[in-house]
């Protein structure tokens, strides 16, 4: 199951353009819109900069 830290999350948007059918971002920070098993959702947690995605 993908989750973010709230308390990490800085808003970059990194998830988001990475992998934007699982993310979204609202009221500035990232939120997990859909679980999926996808490959970019891998991607997603390596690229966040402040390791917010588990």
């Amino acid at each position: 199951m993908v989750s973010i830290d709230k308390e990490k999350c800085i808003g970059c948007g990194v998830c988001v353009s990475v992998c934007g059918e699982v993310f979204k971002m609202v009221e500035g920070k990232a939120v997990v819109k859909a679980q999926k098993n996808i490959p970019c959702v891998k991607e997603a947690i390596d690229t966040c900069p402040v390791d917010a995605i588990k």
